[in-house]
């Protein structure tokens, strides 16, 4: 017989204390905590992250701390920004699932489509998925090709980072968002590109010195 995988809600002391530091750090950034549960989901994502890292390179930061305090921080940060009235959100080129999974872990009302082109990658984001019981789906093909809009289009650390905010912003319509995990030097450049938005300030990312969360929503 295999060995029975544990339910998220057994997890208990196993991830404690993950969880507890991932909620340390924030605080530290002077961020309200998660929840127990969800604390202990960003555990098992850790863990899973961490598994296939070493596969595919997922991710550059391979340390614990640096993936508490860069990545999931910074996509809690951008999750708690992204407003209110978001029903649907594409994570444009997901990549590790930055920022989408976090955000569909702290926002479960938002129905989340991860586009990640490479095909192991995807793989990486459908077990992401079905480990951590979310209800989103992965799109295996570049996000230019989707045939639909969103309310909310993102992206964090995507490739020739010019053209792809070119190409999210045709995916959002009139009223829809789009929300860019940059630079502040990177930004100018990319708002000209985006076209017609209407900016709001920027929020700066915490424990980062020039990392901001930019959100502007389309104006015609």
């Amino acid at each position: 017989m295999g060995t029975r995988r544990p339910a998220i809600g057994e997890l208990g002391s196993m991830s404690m204390n993950t969880a507890g530091r991932l909620n340390e750090i924030l605080g530290s950034a002077g961020m309200e905590p998660v929840s127990l549960e969800i604390a202990e989901r960003f555990d098992v994502y850790l863990k899973l992250l961490t598994r296939w890292n070493g596969r595919l390179n997922l991710t550059a930061i391979r340390d614990e701390e640096g993936i508490l305090s860069r990545h999931f921080v910074e996509c809690i940060a951008c999750a708690r920004a992204i407003p209110e009235d978001i029903s649907t959100l594409l994570d444009f080129g997901s990549g590790a699932g930055f920022p989408g999974i976090p955000i569909a872990l702290c926002r479960p009302e938002i129905a989340v489509t991860l586009a990640e082109s490479q095909g192991k990658k995807a793989a990486f984001l459908q077990e992401a998925l079905r480990t951590l019981e979310l209800q989103g789906q992965v799109f295996a093909g570049r996000a230019e090709e989707i045939a639909r809009g969103f309310d909310c289009v993102a992206m964090r650390a995507v490739d020739r980072m010019d053209d792809a905010v070119a190409a999210a912003a045709k995916l959002v319509p009139v009223g829809g968002w789009l929300v860019l995990m940059v630079t502040g030097a990177e930004f100018p450049s990319l708002e000209s590109v985006a076209g017609d938005f209407k900016w709001l300030d920027p929020v700066k990312l915490p424990l980062s010195e020039d990392r901001i969360v930019a959100l502007g929503r389309r104006a015609r």
